[in-house]
């Protein structure tokens, strides 16, 4: 198989995986680089974002591979996995898939839910409009919105108003259609932290909660008031106490 594009960068202590966001790709983790300093980060992009094209109709399972593939190159044999929104959906599976191999579990803004049907409709429509007229200003605003809050992300509009169509379909196809697997998050028995904004556009503090009570290892859900979707990007002050704090005791 064909490795998705990582950066190693580097630091002596125990290895530490950061999976980005929806429409995001490694570089999310740029303000909790600097927090984590002495532990050896390794950011990944996901299928179809960034440096890592999509070939075909993937789900979650299939990055979650992808990352595990990263970690057999680099020989590293156990991670802590710090997974942002659908870095999450990939960090739970990887859990699931592969328990001796992930130490440690953050996850924010995530959910371990299927989409809700009506949500998925409205991304469909979404997805529709942005691959058959472009990227319209509205859209990217209402995508922007939803995903950062208040947080001003021209660069990031920029640079996904002129993503593949293809490209789109594929990562949007995996967003929507994929499985739920809270009914297995007593699987993941490994140390465990969920964050959560309350201004969170695509799931609400629920999700954490449910989350966070089927974890076996999990701590109580760390709540940030005003945080948006992409919680570690928008209130990376909030966030990054409590990663370190999290990983130094668990990675």
């Amino acid at each position: 198989m064909t490795l998705p594009a990582y950066t190693d960068h580097g630091g002596p202590g125990p290895a530490v995986v950061l999976l980005h966001s929806f429409l995001m790709d490694g570089r999310m983790f740029a303000p909790q680089l600097p927090a984590l300093d002495g532990f050896r980060c390794i950011t990944i992009d996901e299928r179809g974002h960034g440096g890592t094209p999509a070939s075909g109709p993937f789900d979650y399972w299939d990055v979650a591979q992808d990352v595990l593939a990263v970690l057999d190159h680099l020989g590293v044999s156990r991670a802590s996995v710090v997974g942002t929104s659908q870095g999450g959906f990939v960090a739970l599976r990887m859990a699931l898939l592969a328990p001796d191999r992930v130490s440690a579990l953050a996850v924010l803004g995530t959910s371990a839910a299927a989409e809700d049907p009506a949500v998925a409709a409205g991304y469909r429509a979404v997805l529709d409009a942005w691959v058959t007229g472009g990227a319209p200003p509205e859209v990217l605003d209402g995508v922007a919105t939803i995903c950062f809050g208040a947080f001003e992300v021209g660069e990031w509009k920029q640079r996904w108003a002129s993503v593949a169509p293809d490209q789109l379909t594929l990562t949007m196809t995996a967003l929507v259609d994929r499985d739920a697997v809270l009914d297995r998050a007593g699987e993941i028995t490994c140390p465990a932290l969920v964050l959560h904004g309350t201004a969170d556009l695509a799931y609400p503090v629920e999700r954490a909660a449910e989350l966070a009570s089927a974890l076996p290892g999990a701590e109580p859900p760390v709540v940030v008031e005003g945080g948006a979707h992409f919680l570690s990007y928008t209130h990376a002050d909030e966030v990054n106490p409590h990663l370190a704090r999290f990983l130094k005791a668990h990675a």
